[in-house]
């Protein structure tokens, strides 16, 4: 069987630019981080995964974020005996075939890369945050309710009249952020 494993960061994002017109008996999509491999559906794929299966993957950043969780993947897909293809590095590693030290090298460069290419995003973000709350313009997420409306949801919760879960269907909020808000 081919699988498509297609990952973006979050829940808005699109994923049609992944993969487009690339034949798969089974897509597994996931809109959450890459920061670590417990993802369900790519635990569900390869859980799915029997041998002479093949993992399709736009990107190598797409399937690890990590140069360690990258190898670890490629490593576990190998020995089920399936194999791996990146669309983007043109990198393919089949697991009847001796792997190629050279495709290795290249799979290790090129996460360590993306690994890089992340921290410095992360590290420019942070520092125009740190510029911005100088200058004043950066506040943060100010929370959906206002004034009024917290001192009325600590009202509801110190009268006990209401449950937490009626109070959160009322102002639109999760359980989570009335507690946040107490």
């Amino acid at each position: 069987m081919r699988f498509n494993y297609i990952r973006v960061s979050t829940q808005l994002q699109n994923t049609d630019r992944q993969l487009l017109n690339i034949e798969c008996d089974r897509e597994y999509i996931d809109k959450l981080s890459g920061k670590d491999t417990n993802r369900p559906q790519l635990q569900a794929m390869l859980d799915n995964l029997r041998n002479g299966d093949l993992i399709q993957v736009h990107s190598l950043d797409r399937l690890a974020r990590n140069t360690a969780d990258l190898l670890q993947l490629i490593d576990t897909i190998l020995k089920k005996g399936a194999s791996v293809k990146f669309f983007k590095e043109n990198l393919s590693f089949e697991s009847n075939k001796k792997t190629d030290p050279f495709q290795k090298l290249m799979l290790t460069l090129l996460g360590a890369v993306s690994e890089f290419e992340r921290s410095i995003i992360l590290e420019r973000q942070k520092e125009g945050i740190a510029i911005a709350k100088q200058k004043g313009k950066y506040k943060g997420y100010q929370g959906k309710l206002t004034d009024e409306q917290k001192n009325e949801l600590r009202e509801m919760v110190q009268s006990k009249n209401h449950t937490i879960t009626s109070i959160a269907s009322k102002f639109g909020i999760t359980r989570q952020s009335i507690y946040n808000y107490l």
